[in-house]
């Protein structure tokens, strides 16, 4: 009896953990498996494979593409009001693939602004003659004369379309008192920006107008920007008379100037007041 017992306890089947033996087998389980080494996490549903995480790495990559994007204009910017006009120049012509980084970042910038300043400038135009001839000092990408009847001379440190003339803007190759209008759209960056105005003085012809767009904080002498009265009396002793300043708009400050019939000769002695950079925060 006894080894009746043994023998029968010798031949009963050992119990094995089967289970992923039983999974192994399951065609449903090899195929996710499979998919799952070959980088397909498709489920047993058919759904299209990680659809959704392929969303959230996108989403995720463009925004850290977006990041570093911002984070390359806020540099180039900071490079651009704290150096002088030709060192901007050299700065673009070794890698002019900054300046387009610097304008789409630009751009950016200005879809938060309720209002565009290079817009009224383009309104207060159309209301004058088209036969005003006019200079447009750092024009971007040549909005203004696009969108005037005027001849419009555009400036800029890099030309990516034949219409814009890549230079230092305090050395244009424009005649003395050859032009209407002088433009300076958000484009006093250059730690030298009185020589920007000095040339658009010698460049304007007696009565041209000077009109100027500047981002509002860096005239706000409460938080370290330049008194705009200081800088209206530098622009009047270069040699302009002060026709009117608009302070309505909370992001800029527009002001215009007309050139004196009669100069003096002491522009040498200008106290130009030092302009607040414009440094944008991160977002």
């Amino acid at each position: 009896m006894e080894e009746e017992r043994s023998n029968r306890k010798r031949k009963r089947p050992r119990r094995r953990n089967n289970r992923a033996e039983k999974s192994s087998n399951n065609p449903k389980h090899r195929d996710q498996v499979v998919n799952k080494i070959d980088g397909d996490d498709s489920g047993p549903s058919g759904a299209p494979p990680a659809a959704a995480n392929r969303r959230v790495s996108s989403a995720f990559l463009d925004k850290m593409r977006a990041k570093l994007s911002g984070g390359h204009f806020r540099m180039i910017n900071e490079k651009l009001y704290t150096c002088t006009g030709s060192e901007a120049l050299d700065y673009f012509k070794e890698d002019p693939t900054l300046f387009n980084v610097y304008h789409t970042g630009y751009q950016e910038q200005m879809t938060h602004w309720p209002e565009q300043p290079v817009n009224i400038i383009i309104k207060w135009l159309k209301d004058c003659s088209p036969s005003l001839l006019v200079a447009d000092f750092g024009c971007g990408d040549a909005h203004l004369a696009r969108n005037v009847k005027n001849k419009v001379f555009s400036f800029d440190l890099v030309s990516q379309d034949p219409s814009v003339i890549a230079c230092d803007m305090s050395n244009t190759p424009l005649d003395t008192s050859s032009i209407d209008v002088a433009v300076f759209c958000l484009s006093l960056m250059g730690t030298n920006f009185a020589s920007y105005l000095q040339e658009a003085h010698r460049v304007l012809k007696k009565s041209g107008w000077l009109l100027i767009a500047e981002v509002k904080s860096r005239f706000d002498p409460n938080n370290g920007g330049a008194d705009p009265d200081r800088f209206s009396k530098a622009i009047c002793d270069l040699g302009f008379a002060s026709v009117s300043k608009d302070f309505s708009n909370k992001m800029f400050i527009l002001l215009y100037f007309k050139k004196k019939e009669k100069q003096n000769s002491e522009n040498g002695k200008i106290v130009w007041p030092e302009l607040k950079p414009c440094l944008y925060k991160r977002r």
